[in-house]
């Protein structure tokens, strides 16, 4: 029996992040004490209530299929948050509820790209945006920001990358890798260029609860309702309210859209699972303060580790106004020797180097599109932020 994989699979490069979680995991079975920066997961437990919902749901015998696109009462209350915060009405018929937010921007990948379609991904990206979009034969075309422009697509750069071929553009903000969020002004701008070009808008905003110092986050849906018949939007509880593992996202779509996207999710996952779904409504139905504190202690460690990394000769940061990402520059500690003797020829090498000599994990720039980079999650404890912090300052000033 030939062994030959699809040949989809060559466009295709594993996630950097897992692949930087599993060298971790293999240090730790070594008995060895390693700091990650790696996971973009909270380390908060899920909340008594939504635990305990899940629980009720097996207990009450809530553990058959639900509906494709997910029970009605989830869904209701989706359309029901989204309306409220976005000010663009949605019913349940926009909602279908996947598995994961990741689930949703797949289920969205079959449904609607290519090949010969074009889709614009500002960079530094999150990993999958461009793998997924090559799965499906189109293709992923970047636009870069700078940290100078605090790591935001440039509408005129915008402008330039649209062409016939594009069949969307892809924006998350607060964004993953960076951290960066844009104002209702910066949306505008951009909502602006989008207007000129018929492509669909798919909005990431799995970190839209998680900002900072006061700062007013808007969707581009409510900045810009007239393109409400073009938007998508994801979503999902995994980041907000500390439920990764339970695997519960959703997609909002216009409805033709989101029948597509049901029909993928028939032929694939069929259903997220029942007890997670019920667990989730608890989420969506919870008071604010629990997730507010949260959000808080997240904002005392982002400015615990800008600050440290600020501090350690040869980065620059800037401070990410959401999500728990803090997306440095590095480019001044590669082509220095190790004392080892090895020579750090891009970020990819120095996180290996970090990892094994200071048994801190960060992930590459480059697998978001940014060589020259690091990515750290501050989904860390404080202590483990100053104990981490000082060994990559002690192993960085062993440099040559």
């Amino acid at each position: 029996m030939s062994t030959k994989l699809a040949d989809r699979l060559s466009v295709v490069v594993p996630s950097a992040t897992l692949a930087i979680n599993a060298r971790a995991q293999e240090l730790r079975a070594k008995g060895i004490d390693i700091i990650s920066f790696g996971a973009g997961e909270p380390d908060f437990d899920t909340p008594t209530n939504i635990r305990e919902a899940g629980i009720a749901a097996i207990e009450a015998g809530r553990t058959r299929y639900t509906a494709v696109s997910g029970i009605a009462e989830l869904r209701t209350a989706i359309a029901e948050r989204s309306t409220r915060e976005r000010g663009v009405a949605a019913t349940a018929a926009n909602v279908v509820v996947t598995v994961g937010a990741k689930g949703a921007l797949f289920n969205l990948a079959l449904a609607l790209f290519e090949p010969g379609d074009e889709v614009i991904i500002p960079a530094p990206y999150w990993v999958s945006y461009p793998e997924q979009v090559r799965l499906v034969g189109a293709t992923p075309i970047f636009v870069p920001s700078t940290l100078e422009r605090g790591w935001k697509l440039d509408p005129a750069d915008l402008a330039r990358a649209l062409t016939p071929k594009t069949k969307a553009v892809i924006l998350c903000t607060p964004s993953n890798p960076t951290g960066a969020a844009y104002t209702p002004d910066e949306l505008s701008a951009i909502a602006e260029v989008l207007r000129t070009h018929d492509c669909w808008i798919i909005l990431d905003e799995i970190y839209a609860s998680l900002v900072y110092d006061g700062f007013d986050q808007r969707s581009l849906l409510s900045v810009a309702p007239d393109l409400a018949p073009r938007v998508v939007i994801i979503d999902g509880v995994s980041k907000t309210y500390a439920m990764t593992g339970w695997r519960v996202g959703w997609s909002i779509a216009p409805i033709p859209l989101s029948k597509a996207m049901e029909m993928v999710q028939s032929q694939g996952a069929t259903s997220t699972a029942t007890p997670a779904q019920w667990a989730a409504l608890e989420a969506l139905r919870s008071p604010p303060l629990e997730f507010e504190q949260m959000r808080s202690l997240f904002q005392l460690r982002r400015d615990r580790l800008v600050e440290g990394l600020r501090n350690i000769p040869g980065v620059r940061c800037g401070t990410p106004e959401g999500a728990f990402y803090a997306f440095c520059d590095i480019n001044e500690w590669i082509g220095r020797r190790t004392p080892e003797g090895t020579v750090l020829t891009d970020d990819t090498a120095v996180a290996a180097w970090l990892l094994d000599k200071a048994h801190v994990a960060v992930v590459p720039g480059a697998a978001f599109g940014a060589p020259g980079h690091m990515r750290l999650s501050y989904a860390v404890s404080v202590e483990n932020i100053d104990k981490a912090l000082a060994r990559i300052s002690d192993a960085v000033a062993m440099l040559e």
